[in-house]
């Protein structure tokens, strides 16, 4: 999988594969053991089982930056205003930079999103 992941970032500029590796790099940490697959709209999806209603997350690449997509996003506690979207259940995190990876508020929504899904 890893290399299916590579060929994805490869074709984005560097400062995007700088970001989402870095992305993927925290999921990965907070989920040893996720099933990671890249699925043919060029997303990277993380999930706890083989289904889809297992998704916990998704990265999401473009041209201008990398989005964290977060399964259930709109039931979660958000005091820091990271998610972003419309969307009944799901939201995502606009990440510009490493830096945004590598915001405490980030990790603190994974960790939620991670105990919801384990727990349902």
């Amino acid at each position: 999988m890893a290399r299916e992941v590579e060929q994805l970032f490869s074709r984005y500029d560097p400062a995007v594969r700088r970001t989402a590796r870095a992305a993927r790099r925290l999921v990965r940490s907070m989920l040893p053991g996720a099933v990671e697959q890249v699925d043919s709209g060029g997303r990277v999806g993380y999930a706890v089982g083989s289904r889809v209603v297992d998704v916990i997350c998704v990265i999401l690449l473009s041209k201008t930056g990398v989005k964290l997509g977060v399964a259930d996003g709109a039931t979660l506690a958000d005091p820091a205003g990271l998610l972003t979207g419309a969307g009944k259940r799901h939201r995502h995190v606009e990440l510009a930079s490493v830096d945004a990876v590598e915001a405490p508020a980030l990790a603190a929504l994974l960790r939620q999103a991670i105990a919801r899904k384990r727990g349902a």
